[in-house]
């Protein structure tokens, strides 16, 4: 024992750049799944997105689940690609926000997103989104919620383990067959609130609520 400490988010970022170089230290993970890429277009159109801010300026705090307020964004994309939910949850609480998109635009999404949580909008100091295309209109998002966004690494999905992990509970109601332009909006909500009223074991037994 050396009494060196490394924050565990040093970890992800060397596994990040082993696996960029194609190494396989990310097969040691506690979910272990090969790093893979979503298809939104006939190729793959990551580092197009204007303006990002990488999750490597993200405040440190965020990281820590100190406060209520920071939050992880993502897509379940639905069966032939015809329809997607936008998934939002809040690292501290695990409160979930489950938004259907009636389209994959960008544009639509930005809007979705403000409407369903401008709520919440006090509640709301940070936002890591994945890199999909449909997250461009980040702006938008962050003028309209007032919240500083930030983007996990290309294919890094640990950096945003608390919305993958949620996404998979939400994967238990909307299998990976499931149609979302046939899912309704009762339905979505119906999901939100089982999540955010089931006791969670890292809240110690809370629910998000």
């Amino acid at each position: 024992h050396t009494g060196v400490s490394l924050h565990h988010e040093t970890i992800y970022q060397l596994i990040y750049a082993d696996t960029i170089s194609g190494g396989d230290l990310y097969t040691h993970l506690r979910i272990a799944s090969k790093p893979y890429r979503k298809r939104y277009g006939s190729r793959d159109r990551r580092g197009r997105i204007k303006n990002r801010v990488s999750i490597e300026e993200r405040p440190a705090i965020v990281e820590r689940c100190g406060r209520v307020g920071d939050w992880e964004g993502d897509t379940i994309i639905g069966k032939g690609r015809k329809g997607a939910l936008l998934t939002m949850v809040e690292r501290k609480t695990l409160y979930t926000v489950i938004v259907r998109l009636t389209g994959k635009r960008a544009d639509l999404l930005a809007s979705a997103a403000v409407d369903h949580m401008i709520h919440l909008k006090d509640k709301i100091k940070t936002i890591t989104f994945d890199n999909g295309l449909e997250f461009a209109e980040h702006g938008v998002i962050a003028k309209g919620l007032d919240a500083d966004i930030y983007f996990a690494h290309p294919y890094a999905s640990w950096e945003r383990g608390i919305n993958e992990n949620t996404n998979g509970l939400i994967r238990q109601y909307f299998p990976k067959d499931t149609d979302f332009t046939k899912v309704t909006d009762e339905e979505v909500q119906f999901v939100m609130e089982r999540l955010n009223g089931r006791p969670r074991a890292s809240r110690g037994g809370r629910s998000p609520n």
